[in-house]
């Protein structure tokens, strides 16, 4: 019985690791970037989290909305009709870089709230010119999106990970290059970041498209696009698919980001805590995404098929490898939850001692409910890759909806401000959060799923 699922570990293991790669990837840029601009001072690095927290929010947007095109090129993979993943990569492309354009609009017009969020001023003077470049580097970053999910889609998910691997590795040596003026080039501080991040994000668009149009097997998807026609009916379908998944990607996302801000108020060691526990969280947040998306591209390829009773048997398999991996990891955080705070802190800093003991202390405790909360992240975001591969959005977007904003964050809010719980209790309301979000997308999938082998009967 347990063989029927565990013999699809190998190819969903195949599937998801480059998009893992892919996406630790980017983690530690961000992590290279922050230990860079840290040498260069704290208001330095505040500057880059402040202009980095405008940029997040519009990029999961762009990123969420993106995702609709990897559930059409599946199908139309799966039903082996190639006209019609050659048409949902040209419409999203177009509609991914109407998005950008107009989330780039929207950052620029939003600056002004910086000197209101009463931030120090010399943090919003060194975030502004930052976040300019940052911002423009959303455009060619949801072009790639495009490119990426359509690969995705035709279950290649290699090529995006060597665009991302080599863009990295361009972003590193040029943000050190560029931030410190090493080798002759102009010391640029904050801003020779930002330019590593915009020159690293047009060459991952040029290289994924190079690597395509390079394999004779996707050539033909990725040149001679018409962009003069376009139809309506195609454009409409991307929109009905991305603009709730750009909102299921915003509601999570947005309540991580209020979780920051209510530590803040709780003062500045708990807000160090509070980032430590969600930069650990967030790496293995990204082996549950990127099984999602195996889930999303299996599960299309499945729909294409019109086998139903074997859609459902796949992403079972994908459910339990991530209930598994994921009691892995919440092993390990309880196994570490003392020793991996001091990683980030310097312990042998006598000025600083009091300090950094409460940090890890406070980091300590959250990582007691991180672990916990391994299983419910990993699980909801697999279920919601399988919902979207079967191009079930809406009322999965509703259910976020619920489960991070109507449970997650008033219990987060309570429990942080108004109990002797603090820090502990604003994670306590995200494992709420994800807990509830889980179990609803999984009744969700599970009913649907039931109800389509009903009507189709076991296969075609």
């Amino acid at each position: 019985m347990l063989q029927n699922y565990t013999k699809e570990f190998t190819y969903n293991i195949r599937l998801s690791v480059p998009v893992i790669m892919g996406l630790l990837g980017h983690t530690l840029v961000q992590l290279a970037d922050n230990i860079m601009v840290g040498q260069l001072g704290s208001a330095e690095l505040a500057a880059v989290s402040l202009g980095n927290s405008f940029v997040f929010i519009a990029m999961s947007l762009g990123i969420g909305f993106s995702t609709a095109i990897t559930p059409l090129v599946a199908e139309a993979d799966g039903a082996g009709n190639a006209a019609d993943g050659k048409s949902a990569l040209k419409h999203g492309l177009v509609l991914c870089t109407l998005l950008s354009v107009s989330l780039f609009g929207i950052i620029l017009l939003s600056k002004p709230l910086m000197s209101l969020m009463q931030q120090p001023p010399e943090v919003v003077e060194l975030a502004l010119p930052y976040l300019d470049l940052v911002a423009f580097s959303l455009i060619p970053l949801v072009i790639f999106q495009a490119f990426k999910q359509f690969s995705e889609g035709l279950s290649q998910t290699k090529y995006p990970m060597y665009a991302t691997i080599t863009a990295n590795v361009v972003n590193i040596t040029l943000n050190y290059l560029l931030i410190f003026g090493s080798l002759g080039f102009p010391k640029m501080g904050v801003v020779g970041a930002a330019v590593g991040t915009l020159v690293a994000r047009m060459l991952m668009v040029v290289h994924i498209w190079y690597l395509l149009r390079g394999r004779e097997k996707f050539a033909g998807y990725v040149t001679g696009f018409n962009f003069a026609q376009l139809e309506k009916k195609v454009m409409r379908k991307i929109i009905n698919l991305g603009f709730p998944s750009a909102l299921q990607m915003f509601f999570e996302v947005a309540i991580f980001t209020a979780a920051i801000w209510l530590s803040g108020v709780l003062g500045k060691n708990a807000q160090a805590a509070n980032q430590i526990a969600l930069n650990l969280s967030s790496m293995t947040f990204m082996f549950g995404m990127g099984l999602g998306v195996a889930a999303m591209i299996r599960v299309g390829n499945q729909k294409g098929l019109q086998n139903f009773k074997e859609l459902r048997r796949i992403a079972q398999s994908i459910f339990l490898l991530t209930l598994l991996l994921e009691i892995v990891f919440a092993l390990l955080f309880l196994w570490g939850r003392e020793w991996f705070p001091t990683l980030y802190l310097n312990i042998d800093d006598v000025a600083n001692k009091a300090d950094n003991t409460e940090v890890i202390f406070l980091a300590a405790q959250l990582m007691l409910v991180a672990a916990f909360f391994q299983i419910s992240d990993g699980i909801q975001v697999v279920v919601l890759g399988a919902l979207r591969g079967l191009q079930d959005v809406k009322i999965p977007t509703f259910m976020t909806f619920v489960a991070y904003w109507l449970i997650g964050f008033p219990i987060s809010y309570y429990l942080g401000l108004h109990t002797q719980l603090a820090s502990t209790g604003i994670w306590v309301g995200l494992l709420a959060g994800l807990t509830a979000s889980a179990i609803m997308l999984y009744l969700r999938f599970n009913y649907l799923t039931k109800k389509l082998i009903r009507a189709h009967g076991p296969a075609h």
